[in-house]
């Protein structure tokens, strides 16, 4: 072969771009969703973001998500990651995914990261915030966005019943029938509630968190707030490991993913947003 054939061989053969990896922050209105996981029919946040991300990236795009929303469930800040070839400043990543989101979808940062950061694995610790309103009436100008109970609640008793639930221990009384988690044993770091006028909160931090494992909490706390059952039946149902025994899984609509902690190492924006509710 002659130089110069051999010189526009060389330059035909382009070399694999680069590979990047982009964390998001990510806040959505689960009410019309199916929850964050990709679904079948494209129903799943984690589907509208990521066609939103190949139409900027030119390419498909895998998001992996700090955790995994249900139905109906919101996010003041839900952290993903994926990888890319394309070259974008990061307003692309935001303003321009932004465009191509429904309305109650939004990117609220992008940040180019080390790529052994995941948003899962690395993630210290998860944290969830249940807004409960209790009053006769039902919420209509917060509708979807608390949950609602007929009357008010003894949230000194929840309180109580509460305490016992901090630590480590088998939460099996509190999980979802289909739960696919290995084990049910689980670090609950905090369970604060309190109250501000008609509206009850329920704020929780643990390393990770069994499927249905907060609503159902709250269903079970409820039944104490309610007089239903007392504040030591928090205890024996912890100790029973019997999902069975325990209260009804309360509805979505007033739980919020409200962020992932992570070491400081990683350099990350703001990765943790309080819920924000005006008094129900």
């Amino acid at each position: 072969m002659r130089a110069a054939e051999r010189g526009s061989a060389a330059r035909s053969v382009s070399s694999p771009a680069q590979t990047m990896r982009i964390a998001l922050g990510i806040e959505y209105d689960g009410s019309r969703h199916a929850g964050w996981q990709s679904q079948p029919g494209g129903r799943g946040i984690q589907d509208a973001v990521e066609t939103a991300l190949g139409a900027i990236a030119g390419a498909r795009v895998r998001t992996i998500a700090a955790g995994r929303t249900d139905a109906g469930v919101h996010a003041t800040m839900q952290v993903a990651h994926f990888d890319c070839a394309a070259e974008r400043p990061d307003s692309a990543w935001v303003r321009g995914v932004n465009a191509h989101l429904p309305h109650d979808v939004a990117v609220l940062w992008a940040r180019r990261v080390d790529p052994r950061f995941h948003a899962r694995h690395a993630a210290l610790e998860r944290r969830y915030t249940y807004a409960l309103c209790c009053r006769a009436v039902r919420p209509a100008l917060l509708s979807g966005r608390v949950g609602w109970y007929h009357r008010p609640l003894d949230v000194d008793a929840m309180v109580r019943a509460a305490r016992v639930l901090v630590g480590t221990h088998d939460f099996s009384a509190f999980r979802a029938a289909q739960c696919q988690a290995r084990t049910a044993t689980r670090t609950l770091d905090k369970l604060a509630v309190a109250s501000a006028g008609h509206l009850v909160r329920f704020d929780f931090a643990a390393d990770a968190f069994l499927h249905h494992m907060i609503r159902n909490i709250v269903g079970a706390l409820v039944y104490v707030g309610s007089g239903r059952k007392p504040s030591e039946w928090i205890a024996e149902l912890l100790a029973g490991r019997d999902r069975t025994r325990s209260a009804p899984t309360f509805g979505p609509d007033g739980l919020y993913f409200t962020g992932a902690r992570y070491d400081s190492g990683w350099s990350l924006p703001v990765t943790l947003r309080p819920v924000a509710l005006p008094e129900a």
